[in-house]
């Protein structure tokens, strides 16, 4: 609910932010280099007249989700939400209980799961996901996220979303940015609440796509998902998702893992001023402390890389006051 308010707030004319805005846009980041460049980038391409002016419809910022915006551990969101299907859908399945990777999670054998990798996890997202309308799709992901919880935090998932990057959308909005989400995870699982969330209507959210075929049945029309993957939207598919949804290259990207990787190339790589960042998981004690070797949200090659391109690098424990909304 504090997320939601927190948006709310932020989708309010600019001109009723103004006086907070003059104040500190970014309250739960420290003062420091992190902070400072973005500040600067924004008043840099929000000058008119000066050297780095960008125009309000040419000002474009895409945010990865998984732990950029909201916690990606000790699992991805949406592999906790697949494997509970799995669960709810077994009884409907009886040759899962003999059949990997079906096995596995109804033995909650993590080992093996993980042995499955990315075949194994395409195998239950299909058996998931597809087979029915978008409307029930939507209905089925709503009801989930809306009684999930996180298992580290007791807190529905979608109140483990980071304040400093909520403050961040706010931020750039009041500055005649249009916000978009460009995630790897699956693009109908998240447009049913990031606009409540995020302040991110479902028209700007980019993600991993399935095929959907129309079809007109006793209802009237409906697009049925099938079991076929139309886009990854992870590592190379990003820019090539950003290129097909929305049509303009960015001029700031966020990130926190490899797989965000050629979307800050992408955005940073062309003309005139431009911001990469990405968010260095190091807070062990308030979330979690991960990078190179870690299964979900690796962070390697762009650690290497940030300093060469002029990627910001922001350390959660160093630069953040505050994590979350509820502490």
């Amino acid at each position: 609910m504090l997320a939601g308010l927190l948006v709310s707030a932020a989708m309010l004319p600019v001109s009723g932010r103004s006086a907070r805005a003059q104040n500190d846009p970014l309250p739960s980041w420290n003062d420091g280099s992190a902070k400072k460049s973005i500040l600067d980038f924004v008043s840099a391409v929000t000058k008119e007249g000066g050297p780095d002016f960008v125009p309000a419809p040419e000002r474009i910022a895409v945010f990865d989700n998984d732990g950029t915006l909201w916690c990606e551990q000790p699992m991805y969101v949406q592999l906790a939400f697949a494997l509970d299907r799995v669960k709810a859908l077994a009884p409907k399945h009886p040759e899962w209980k003999q059949k990997q990777p079906f096995k596995a999670v109804l033995d909650k054998d993590v080992a093996t799961l993980a042995k499955a990798g990315e075949k194994g996890l395409v195998e239950l997202v299909m058996a998931t996901h597809a087979g029915m309308t978008t409307a029930e799709f939507e209905q089925i992901a709503t009801d989930w996220i809306r009684t999930a919880r996180h298992p580290k935090f007791d807190k529905p998932y979608t109140d483990i979303v980071y304040q400093p990057m909520l403050e961040l959308l706010a931020y750039v909005r009041a500055n005649g940015f249009k916000t978009f989400i460009v995630s790897g995870g699956g693009i109908e699982f998240m447009r049913p609440w990031t606009e409540l969330v995020y302040g991110i209507p479902p028209e700007q959210v980019v993600g991993s796509t399935i095929k959907t075929q129309f079809k007109v049945d006793k209802d009237g029309p409906v697009l049925i998902r099938q079991p076929v993957i139309d886009l990854v939207d992870d590592g190379p598919g990003k820019p090539v998702g950003i290129n097909s949804h929305i049509g303009r290259r960015p001029i700031a990207a966020f990130g926190n893992s490899d797989g965000d990787f050629q979307m800050l190339q992408w955005t940073t790589g062309a003309r005139g001023r431009r911001l990469g960042l990405i968010v260095h998981h190091t807070d062990a004690e308030r979330e979690y402390a991960y990078d190179r070797k870690s299964p979900f949200g690796k962070l390697d090659k762009g650690l290497d890389a940030a300093s060469a391109n002029g990627w910001v690098v922001v350390s959660m424990k160093d630069d953040w006051k505050r994590m979350f909304g509820f502490q």
